[in-house]
């Protein structure tokens, strides 16, 4: 159940490139509220602002102008270093081109982010199992990436960012490279987590049949959130 106050909340934000008269202006005033425990698909065109926004969101880039408010939380306000611990207590990343280490194995590639952290071996391995069985994949924890299909390789890739027990997952056209089952298979993955473990997720697709997963869908246009409707999912619960 969604709660009252939101989990991420974006008031006139704007973010401008450059300076002077080659100035460009990718964001230019977005309001956004996102709930706790939401499924959410992020649409539009090249060039409308929903990629700056989700590095925004991803604590990857600061605004311009405006407020971000990660759990009411100022984000604005942080220094980079503060950005940084942000990102790794609270958020997840999934990457359309898999981003895993060639040379190691699954195990391994999920236990990255544990790595950062510096947690010790025996509980970066007891977690990083963990995170490989809720996506299907325990018994392929000794493989290598190119052991590993299209569809197991973004499982471990959402392996690892769910390690960390995230409270929302940002998600960069994580089907973009899969086939249609595959790419079916992940969006099921994805809706299970956001249902059974409460991860907010924020996707970025081009792909309609893959936003119906979600339960919100914002499509961005000219810099600005253009609408917000209920996607399938919120829909078929309203039934």
């Amino acid at each position: 159940m969604a709660d009252a106050e939101p989990i991420i909340r974006l008031r006139r934000v704007v973010k401008t490139y450059g300076e002077g008269p080659t100035a460009f202006q990718a964001l230019k005033g977005v309001d956004l509220d996102i709930a706790q425990g939401d499924f959410v698909a992020v649409m539009g065109p090249s060039g409308s602002g929903k990629s700056t926004t989700m590095n925004i969101l991803g604590c990857l880039d600061v605004p311009s102008g405006g407020t971000f408010r990660f759990r009411n939380v100022p984000v604005e306000t942080l220094d980079r270093d503060q950005r940084a611990l942000l990102r790794r207590k609270y958020l997840g990343f999934v990457f359309q081109g898999f981003n895993l280490l060639s040379r190691t194995n699954a195990l391994e590639n999920v236990e990255l982010p544990l790595v950062y952290r510096g947690e010790d071996k025996k509980t970066r391995h007891d977690l990083g199992m963990a995170a490989l069985d809720k996506v299907g994949l325990a018994d392929w924890w000794d493989h290598t990436p190119a052991e590993l299909s299209g569809g197991q390789q973004q499982r471990v890739a959402i392996a690892r960012a769910i390690v960390t027990s995230p409270d929302v997952l940002l998600a960069d056209e994580p089907t973009g490279n899969l086939d249609s089952e595959r790419s079916v298979e992940i969006m099921e993955l994805l809706t299970d987590l956001n249902q059974t473990n409460g991860i907010t997720v924020l996707m970025v697709t081009h792909e309609p049949d893959m936003a119906a997963f979600a339960r919100t869908i914002v499509h961005f246009k000219d810099g600005l959130v253009e609408r917000i409707e209920a996607g399938h999912a919120q829909r078929a619960a309203l039934a």
